[in-house]
């Protein structure tokens, strides 16, 4: 589509959404992209209560780990945990999201638990496929730590398991920990001179110029269930 066709396309949209919006209702395809344990844990359960106060709206969810193009698959929003580095797109922040390192009670007992970034060495560090160094801000500069282990997996879900299961320190984000930490199957470890890498839950949009009344309604949605969670 020629820019100047998409840009009318988009005001006309625009103009038809407003009016809808005034009534409360969004309706439409909204398509949505999302980190799989994310998406399962934040975004399924607001999807009832989202589809009931907008019976007009239609939802496609797609989960998956990998950074999609989400303005040539035609997606509304993608929500992302990550820094952010593509200007092309329009980012909005809805919750900090830094990581963490964990691991369960009954390896840390048998272990002992890390003080310094120098111990994570003598520790079984779980790997995550296309991470095979932990971020750290050290001293006000950014290092690395190779994370050493005889288990590794290529999704979030695995490494959790493979940590409760006691097969050692774990690194991933706060939100995909967080239930864990609340019913102690896992433990939070925080090291006296380095911070793990400081990420955010960020919705992603491909255009600056128009937010779809479907776009603002599961923002709107996502961020009081991310307030209250």
């Amino acid at each position: 589509m020629l820019p100047f066709a998409r840009s009318m396309l988009e005001a006309n949209e625009a103009a038809r959404a407003t009016l809808k919006a005034s009534a409360g209702a969004a309706s439409g395809l909204l398509r949505v992209t999302a980190p799989t344990v994310f998406g399962q844990e934040m975004i399924m359960p607001v999807i009832p209560r989202l589809l009931a106060e907008n019976p007009a709206l239609q939802v496609d969810l797609t989960l998956s780990d990998r950074i999609v193009d989400i303005v040539g698959l035609g997606i509304d929003v993608a929500i992302r945990i990550a820094t952010l580095s593509d200007s092309g797109l329009v980012a909005r922040a809805l919750a900090p999201n830094p990581r963490v390192i964990c691991a369960s009670p009954g390896y840390l007992a048998r272990q002992g638990t890390p003080t310094y970034l120098e111990d994570l060495k003598r520790h079984q560090c779980i790997g995550l496929h296309g991470m095979p160094c932990w971020p750290f801000v050290h001293q006000g500069e950014e290092v690395s730590i190779r994370a050493e282990a005889s288990f590794s997996a290529n999704s979030v879900e695995s490494v959790r398991a493979a940590s409760k299961l006691g097969l050692g320190l774990a690194m991933l984000t706060y939100w995909d920990v967080r239930t864990a930490l609340a019913d102690g199957s896992l433990v939070l470890v925080e090291l006296e001179d380095g911070v793990p890498e400081q990420l955010s839950i960020a919705a992603v949009l491909p255009t600056r110029q128009y937010v779809p009344n479907r776009v603002r309604v599961l923002l709107e949605h996502l961020e009081q269930a991310l307030k209250s969670g």
